[in-house]
């Protein structure tokens, strides 16, 4: 009967290393496509001259704290709104759900939204908009904020892998105009995870 329960015991722990390799592997992939875009001449956003010494993004080290499980609280009843950025460009945007979770024993919610214009590119059909702000944000990480993508889910739970966040834009270039987080989506934690403050020399 010992056996039996320490050979459960024994599965349990491999199956829970297994999910969390699973969940690293995603993290690195979408960093490493990420730092790929940026190192590609004909794909980066960067200036001229930072790219000319541009070695690479700097990311904080991966952490499976930061992958959480939320549930995903649709809001039906939301009104359009027009999302302030870093210029005078003004998106439309709607409130499409909240996610509710737990972080270093806090209750956390974050607003996603949905632009309402349609995007031209195939595939951003379920595409969700997570802008957020952290204890980081100028101190660690870039001070405007960074972006989460998101997929509306089928059902209740969302999945927030941290270490995806990237900054926007306009924290490599500023002939870009990005969206402002909105003040309730700043969480009053410290977000270790993701990509960390540009600095090109």
């Amino acid at each position: 009967m010992k056996r039996l329960f320490f050979l459960s015991i024994l599965l349990w722990n491999l199956m829970i290393f297994a999910q969390s390799k699973v969940d690293v592997s995603e993290s690195e992939r979408a960093q490493a496509e990420l730092n790929s875009e940026f190192t590609n001449p004909e794909t980066s956003i960067l200036t001229p001259e930072d790219f000319k010494v541009f070695t690479g993004l700097k990311f904080y080290p991966i952490d499976t704290t930061f992958i959480i499980k939320a549930t995903f609280v649709r809001t039906p009843d939301e009104k359009p709104f027009l999302m302030p950025t870093t210029t005078d460009r003004l998106p439309e945007y709607v409130k499409y759900g909240e996610a509710h979770f737990t972080l270093e024993g806090k209750e956390m919610v974050l607003s996603l939204f949905k632009n309402t214009q349609p995007y031209k590119e195939a595939g951003y059909e379920d595409y969700l908009f997570l802008p957020f702000t952290d204890l980081t944000s100028g101190d660690g990480s870039y001070g405007g904020g960074r972006y989460l993508d998101q997929k509306i889910p089928e059902g209740n739970t969302l999945i927030l892998d941290f270490n995806k966040a990237y900054n926007p834009y306009c924290a490599y270039n500023a002939r870009y105009s990005c969206p402002i987080p909105p003040p309730e989506n700043d969480l009053p934690i410290r977000i270790e995870a993701g990509v960390k403050d540009f600095r090109p020399h």
